[in-house]
């Protein structure tokens, strides 16, 4: 359902990937696929569920505020009703698109090849010299206690 609609990120996700939506949704079902393009696209999913949650109320609110309305059919407690609803549904929607937006921002060049890195190699060069002096005692112990 969700990977058919378009979301108003879809350009973006085109943009930094490369191939239209429809194809990297077949990408994602590869096994080589990347694991940035499986949490984009899982976070263009509920973007695009929102954003039909967002019109879905919108088109209710205007619906029942359509001038050729009968003015008996209005209700306060629905509009309440569907004004949180649609504040809820907003917000959701900015969140997917920011956690969205930032994931795309942060993602390297689709050309970017990553490279193995190879981790330091450290030695211990310095040996220890055995010491002339006897090992120091430990506070108190060599104390005897006697009354």
């Amino acid at each position: 359902m969700s990977r058919h609609k378009a979301t108003t990120l879809d350009g973006d996700l085109q943009k930094v990937f490369g191939n239209p939506v429809a194809e990297l949704y077949e990408a994602a079902a590869g096994r080589d696929a990347s694991p940035a393009l499986a949490r984009a696209l899982e976070l263009r999913s509920f973007l695009a569920l929102t954003e039909e949650q967002v019109a879905r109320v919108r088109d209710r609110v205007h619906a029942d505020m359509d001038p050729a309305r009968d003015m008996d059919e209005l209700s306060a407690d629905t509009l309440r009703f569907d004004a949180q609803w649609l504040e809820a549904a907003l917000e959701a929607r900015d969140g997917y698109r920011v956690a969205l937006g930032e994931l795309l921002r942060t993602m390297p060049p689709p050309d970017w090849q990553a490279r193995p890195v190879r981790p330091a190699q450290l030695r211990a060069i310095a040996t220890l010299r055995p010491s002339a002096a006897p090992a120091p005692q430990r506070a108190g112990a060599a104390r005897s206690r006697r009354p």
